[in-house]
């Protein structure tokens, strides 16, 4: 087992192992653009990349497939190069592009899917805004294109409250620190803690609209997207997720629930 401590552990390597999964994220793109067209995508970017753990993963897919990562926080694009790009072949490497720039702000090259997760598109607070993104996105798709993101929800997303979850050599902790009801504005940090009883508070610090679903597909309409598709995850009997995504018109508000949206041009 890994002995981090707050001196030793690198924020985003435990980012990383505490809350991505790239593997799943891929093949969730590659099940909804061929539920849609028949056919695997070979073109994908990743907005709000970070390290850019997703769009390495899908290049390494497939021998043919292209992938661009886009943030604007150049740091840590850098890191993903030193740490995720720079451990992939040769021949894989040179199929990812990693791009210091605002996602509103790209315009090339087009490509079959675009892919926003870890709910990083909160961080548009006005229906304006998110709906300037994703037409500006919808732009940058090729014909036939998806646009794939991921939402969370459930009445205990409304609430100032923190969880915790074990992991090799650490402990993550999910901080809702603040939820405003009147605006849906709500602030989240994530702190790791360690065993020998050091921590990492506010590595990351996220200041968000919790959006609906509702609120995510209306805008997804007001940027010109033909319809959307709710892909909702099913819960364990202790009522956690457990990784299966279905098509669903209706669903019941538990504590906490995960989606993906599927947006057609």
């Amino acid at each position: 087992m890994p002995r981090y401590t707050a001196r030793t552990a690198d924020k985003h390597e435990l980012y990383q192992l505490a809350v991505q999964s790239p593997a799943a994220e891929v093949a969730f793109v590659d099940r909804a653009y061929r539920e849609r067209y028949g056919s695997y995508p070979a073109r994908f970017r990743e907005d709000f990349c970070g390290t850019a753990l997703v769009a390495c993963e899908f290049a390494s897919t497939r021998p043919n497939n292209l992938a661009w990562g886009v943030d604007l926080d150049r740091p840590t694009l850098d890191w993903g190069r030193r740490h995720n790009l720079a451990r992939l072949p040769p021949d894989v490497a040179r199929r990812v592009r990693l791009v210091h720039r605002d996602v509103r702000r790209v315009r090339r090259p087009p490509v079959q899917v675009i892919g926003a997760f870890n709910f990083s598109y909160y961080l548009f607070k006005t229906f304006a805004e998110l709906v300037g993104y994703f037409r500006q996105a919808r732009r940058c798709l090729e014909e036939p294109g998806l646009m794939v993101v991921d939402a969370y929800g459930g009445y205990e997303a409304q609430q100032v409250m923190q969880e915790r979850t074990r992991r090799p050599g650490f402990t993550y902790v999910w901080d809702q620190a603040e939820y405003n009801p009147i605006n849906d504005h709500t602030v989240c940090h994530i702190h790791f803690r360690f065993p020998d009883g050091t921590q990492l508070r506010r590595a990351f610090t996220y200041d968000w609209r919790l959006w609906t679903l509702g609120g995510i597909r209306d805008a997804f309409a007001a940027a010109g997207f033909s319809s959307t598709l709710v892909y909702w995850e099913g819960l364990t009997r202790a009522g956690l997720g457990n990784g299966r995504y279905t098509r669903r018109e209706s669903a019941e508000n538990t504590a906490g629930w995960n989606a993906y949206i599927v947006a057609v041009p």
